[in-house]
């Protein structure tokens, strides 16, 4: 397949900085989000909003003839808020430790990932160009999304590290990994999915940090402001890379 027809029929954004801080972005919106409507309203109700929203955003997606800014997005933001209500479920609902909830998530993301090399040999998210594909890449997604709040929850409170400290530590974790693919020239899809996971317990525990009560080591904003933030930033981000789409394509891929 030419590299122009694979362009053409990609579903999923180039990964340049924007991309990388609107995942960002996303994450810590998840978090605040799925908190404030699971504290505001019934939490059942809350999560079955979260569900209902995740299957229409992925059908939405699911369809769309190639990459739409806008969808692909939405379906993320939905991704987001829902694991994090999936991994709140398993250890608020059902009382599971978050270091086996943490466990739990990483077998299920190694099955998909195995599953996915095994039939279609290739990781790489420049190859989604089919149903098939794409399906295994949204698969991928949600269980990153439910194991990295997960471990930013065990980090924040089975290791007491709290939300601050966190933050510092997978943000420098994160950094390792892109000293270890610029400089070292580590293998650019493991360090993409390795930078993938870190970003969503880094997002979730910026967004516990800045929204959650001083009492528990947040600076008392809201969940609710802080999710307001958050929404106005994206769809900054995303409008424009709807309407700067040359300029866009001019970016320097991060991840080749």
């Amino acid at each position: 397949m030419s590299d122009k027809i694979r362009y053409i029929l990609r579903k999923v954004p180039e990964i340049t900085i924007v991309f990388w801080i609107v995942k960002l972005l996303t994450t810590a919106l998840g978090e605040s989000t799925s908190d404030f409507l699971v504290y505001k309203i019934n939490p059942y109700l809350a999560v079955s909003i979260g569900a209902i929203g995740l299957i229409v955003s992925l059908i939405i997606q699911l369809f769309a003839k190639k990459y739409i800014a806008w969808i692909y997005w939405l379906a993320i933001i939905m991704v987001a808020v829902f694991g994090t209500m999936a991994a709140d479920v398993l250890h608020i609902g059902l009382g599971v430790p978050y270091l086996v909830s943490t466990i739990f998530f990483i077998v299920a993301l190694s099955i998909i990932f195995f599953a996915w090399f095994k039939i279609e040999k290739t990781l790489s998210i420049h190859s989604i160009t089919s149903l098939r594909r794409e399906l295994f890449y949204w698969a991928t997604v949600m269980a990153t999304f439910a194991l990295g709040t997960a471990a930013g929850d065990m980090t924040a409170f089975t290791l007491n590290l709290g939300y601050f400290m966190s933050i510092l530590l997978f943000l420098g974790l994160i950094l390792i990994i892109a000293v270890l693919w610029k400089i070292f020239k580590f293998n650019s899809i493991l360090t993409f999915w390795l930078a993938y996971i870190l970003t969503r317990p880094l997002g979730a525990s910026i967004a516990d940090w800045a929204g959650k009560p001083q009492s528990v080591g947040g600076t008392g904003l809201g969940d609710g402001v802080v999710s307001l933030a958050l929404l106005i930033l994206i769809v900054l981000f995303i409008a424009y890379m709807t309407f700067n789409r040359q300029e866009s394509r001019r970016e320097t891929r991060i991840i080749p």
